[in-house]
């Protein structure tokens, strides 16, 4: 059995991270799903069309290239996540998407895909799945300081709105919502650092290992 490591969880809770170090320390491929959705969401807005426009967005999702995200800084700002959580809402962007995660999924010897619906959706059959969160007051500090840094100018409240509503969004959608999976372990991060929660987060996947035998 291939070594699948299933991350989820809602924005800013450090999924992105955690997955990161795990793909890392396991010498395992690694996909932030969010980037597909992210792209997307920019394609549409780069081309002059309508956020909440199926069939636009679906579109774009089907000409989407994996290796245009490598190299576009503008992925990780404010606006291309709302449109990412916009255009995922869309079942023809979900579909058009589907394929390309669970091909990454399935390649030999295991991968670690983060995202929202990877436990549930895209490798519900993953011997490893972990649904990390945190406090929305917490996740929107994170993603404050994190955009701040950068020169981004917004107020804390409004960023708090943003990660409320983004989560509203994401586990209210009919098609395949943010949800935690049955088998998978809770990770709250609220009062972890990162070195704490990545400790957390492999031992979790250890004991998925001996449980699997892998």
């Amino acid at each position: 059995m291939n070594l699948v490591i299933a991350v989820d969880g809602p924005a800013a809770s450090g999924k992105g991270t955690i997955a990161a170090r795990l793909a890392a320390h396991y010498g395992l491929p690694y996909l932030d799903t969010g980037l597909l959705y992210r792209a997307v969401g920019l394609a549409v807005l780069d081309a002059g069309g309508d956020l909440g426009d199926a069939e636009t967005a679906a579109k774009a999702a089907r000409a989407l290239d994996l290796a245009s995200l490598s190299d576009n800084p503008r992925l990780t700002d404010r606006g291309a996540g709302e449109a990412a959580s916009r255009v995922a809402s869309h079942p023809g962007v979900r579909a058009a998407l589907l394929k390309l995660q669970q091909d990454f999924a399935a390649q030999a010897g295991g991968a670690v895909l983060d995202g929202r619906d990877i436990g549930t959706v895209i490798a519900p059959g993953a011997p490893a799945k972990l649904y990390i969160t945190a406090s929305p007051e917490v996740r929107a500090e994170r993603r404050w300081k994190q955009l701040t840094a950068r020169g981004e100018v917004i107020a804390f409240d409004d960023m708090l709105d943003d990660i409320r509503r983004r989560d509203a969004r994401d586990a209210g959608r009919d098609d395949a919502p943010m949800v935690q999976a049955d088998n998978a372990v809770l990770l709250d991060t609220t009062d972890l650092g990162i070195e704490a929660a990545f400790d957390a987060a492999r031992r979790i996947v250890e004991a998925a290992r001996a449980r699997a035998g892998i």
